[in-house]
């Protein structure tokens, strides 16, 4: 077979472009009146891909109000051991002449304190909520498929509310004005709070 037989593939008209009227496809042919499917998620407006929260069907973000609230009840849960524990056991130590039971007292508090917060984290990575976070009905998850976070990336994302803090705090308010309301802990890890049911 030569190039200038008629019946050589090689020798036939350019075909279109892959969607063009008239395009032969790849793959299981498509029922007339079908739109073509993708794979993932489906198409938002500016998002490439990615779906816009908001958008039908797509949870509604967290506003910044819920969620200073929801801390503010996590950081007096959290606290509460210390602060019961330990000004209890100053006023001990003040009145127990040197034996050592007020600062006891203080210690049990502080490591009551480091069990809870630790609990709080394993909560909120498995469930997306910290017992605030459940009382302000608010949730974190992964940006990108809506899953939970687990404690590892959890506990990430609080080491990296260090960079919330470091220009002014100005990370603390970023939700204030940011399109998808995250810090800059969760930018960098990737996470929103949405509303839950």
């Amino acid at each position: 077979m030569s190039f200038g037989e008629p019946n050589n593939p090689y020798n036939s008209a350019p075909q279109p472009p892959a969607g063009a009227p008239g395009a032969a496809g790849y793959g299981y042919p498509q029922q007339p009146g079908v739109p073509p499917q993708g794979y993932g998620y489906p198409q938002a407006p500016g998002m490439g891909g990615v779906p816009q929260f908001g958008t039908p069907g797509m949870p509604t973000l967290a506003h910044w109000g819920l969620r200073v609230v929801a801390t503010i009840i996590d950081g007096i849960i959290i606290g509460l051991p210390y602060y019961v524990l330990g000004i209890a056991g100053v006023a001990m130590a003040s009145g127990d002449n040197g034996s050592g039971g007020g600062i006891a007292l203080a210690l049990i508090g502080f490591i009551g304190t480091i069990v809870l917060a630790f609990w709080q984290l394993a909560k909120e990575g498995s469930t997306g909520q910290t017992i605030g976070k459940r009382a302000m009905k608010i949730r974190l998850l992964k940006e990108a498929d809506g899953s939970t976070l687990g404690f590892g990336l959890a506990f990430g994302r609080r080491i990296c509310h260090i960079v919330d803090s470091i220009a002014c705090y100005i990370g603390w308010l970023w939700p204030l004005w940011d399109s998808k309301k995250q810090t800059f802990a969760d930018k960098i890890c990737s996470t929103v709070v949405i509303r839950s049911q």
